[in-house]
């Protein structure tokens, strides 16, 4: 069994908090990758869930093992690092072996074999007898990976391993990964600040703000059902807009009014007890339309383009609205310059809203499930 268990885990440095109570079931074979800004934890967790740092308070179990106080050679765990940590003197195969005998009881023949299955399936046999500074940095992080591999360890971690990389071969080494976690299905914890990364890779994703976990999902669903305005807003890019707004019943009817629109709520049960005062409506710029383009758009309002940002496959405009500023995706030959005025729809069935303290109170379209995990204490 290669499950893992995280439980109310605490790191504290001196008066610093870097990891305030996490709780995390991780199942046997899953791909989970940790998401966040810079500081917000999750190396620290990592670092933690490897042996690397002691824990301060909670538990981290691998299997039915409690593993708090278990030398990182012991706890069937393989990592990689950002920056590579390979020997310069070394080749690529004698860094591949490297530590092998210190941490097993591995015969030479075997490590060799563990070797050459490596480089076979990371496509790196023609290079085993190159050293670092021969390989690029795409080849570089296919050695250390290689390094984790040939330990056929329970559990994977990955600390930001493609962020050296170029944006091209960050894309190839993506779906190389995934496929390589398709053939061996080994637990596996990724950890990065790119939500790109984390919404292709993981199985679940789990995104971390301050030390705090704040939501586990698949992808879509974190997409789709953020759990509050932080989730909402790292969660995508461009970043999901957000609109101060009031709700109020006209009719049978909720609206949304913020400056220069006016939205009805689709199915806005619930909404009625809500506190009024300090409302967020969220809209993804992709939810949001030329007016031109909609078929039969019943609510719309207008708004100043201030910035154009042509992206190749889409348009991106910078819309003022009020005193908010709004982004919208629209085809990318459409004849937009900023100073002009356009006519906007919203798709209403993928409205979110947020009360003062940032937690979701509704959203839209309803889910399939209830999220896994919500904001921390």
């Amino acid at each position: 069994m290669s499950d893992i268990t995280i439980q109310n885990l605490r790191k504290t440095y001196d008066d610093v908090r870097a990891v305030k109570g996490i709780d995390l079931d991780i199942d046997d074979g899953e791909f989970l990758v940790v998401v966040g800004p810079s500081g917000c934890g999750k190396s620290t967790t990592l670092r933690m869930l490897a042996g690397l740092e002691s824990v301060t308070d909670g538990s981290i179990a691998i299997g039915d093992r409690v593993v708090n106080e278990v030398p990182p050679k012991d706890r069937s765990i393989a990592m990689v690092f950002q920056n590579y940590a390979l020997y310069p003197h070394m080749t690529a195969a004698e860094n591949m072996k490297f530590g092998m005998k210190s941490a097993s009881d591995f015969s030479a023949d075997e490590i060799e074999r563990r070797v050459e299955d490596a480089t076979e399936t990371l496509g790196i046999a023609h290079l085993r007898d190159r050293k670092p500074k021969e390989l690029s940095g795409g080849e570089r992080q296919r050695v250390a990976i290689g390094r984790a591999l040939v330990r056929e360890p329970d559990v994977f971690l990955l600390d930001e391993p493609l962020s050296n990389l170029d944006a091209k071969l960050r894309v190839q080494m993506r779906a190389e990964l995934l496929k390589l976690h398709r053939d061996l299905d080994t637990t596996t914890v990724y950890v990065t600040h790119d939500q790109t990364e984390a919404m292709t890779l993981g199985d679940r994703v789990a995104v971390l703000e301050d030390g705090k976990l704040q939501q586990v999902a698949p992808p879509q669903e974190l997409y789709d059902y953020p759990t509050n305005r932080f989730v909402a807003g790292f969660v995508g890019e461009p970043a999901m807009n957000f609109v101060p707004v009031t709700v109020r019943r006209q009719r049978s009817e909720l609206v949304a009014e913020g400056p220069g629109l006016s939205l009805t709520l689709p199915d806005g049960s619930g909404l009625d007890d809500v506190d009024d005062d300090g409302l967020t409506l969220g809209i993804r710029p992709e939810d949001v339309s030329l007016v031109s383009n909609t078929a039969g758009a019943s609510e719309s309002f207008t708004a100043e383009v201030t910035v154009t940002e042509p992206l190749g496959e889409l348009l991106l405009l910078h819309c003022r609205l009020g005193d908010e500023e709004i982004r919208v995706k629209v085809e990318p030959r459409s004849r937009i310059a900023a100073g002009d005025t356009v006519e906007l729809a919203v798709d209403t069935d993928r409205l979110h809203l947020f009360d003062s303290s940032g937690d979701a109170v509704y959203h839209s379209s309803v889910p399939e499930r209830a999220t896994e995990s919500v904001v921390a204490d």
